[in-house]
């Protein structure tokens, strides 16, 4: 026969709820947080462009690199598209570390 557990969900949820207006307060708690970074900023065509050939890559080749179709490159470099959420976090890496693409 299962063993079983005790839950003690309510006395649980008061003391985080207690935790959180203590922080609010800025007394001292053992509370572990963390700082969400803001989401990148959008990148123009030129800024896609010049990440590549900061790169010397070929638009097929940098596609490779992000895990995108060299369609998808061509189309961010004209401006008819415009890269978002993960390929926006990739190019904003590519940026600003490139070896971290290359070395992939």
């Amino acid at each position: 026969m299962a063993k079983k557990i005790r839950v003690r969900v309510f006395d649980d949820l008061r003391q985080s709820l207690a935790d959180a207006g203590a922080y609010e307060q800025g007394k001292p708690v053992n509370l572990r947080t963390r700082e969400i970074p803001p989401p990148p900023k959008p990148l123009k065509p030129a800024e896609i462009r010049r990440i590549r050939l900061a790169l010397n890559a070929s638009q097929a080749l940098f596609a490779r690199f992000l895990n995108v179709s060299p369609n998808t490159v061509e189309s961010w470099e004209q401006g008819v598209r415009r890269p978002e959420q993960a390929a926006l976090k990739l190019l904003t890496i590519a940026k600003k570390h490139p070896e971290a693409v290359l070395s992939g």
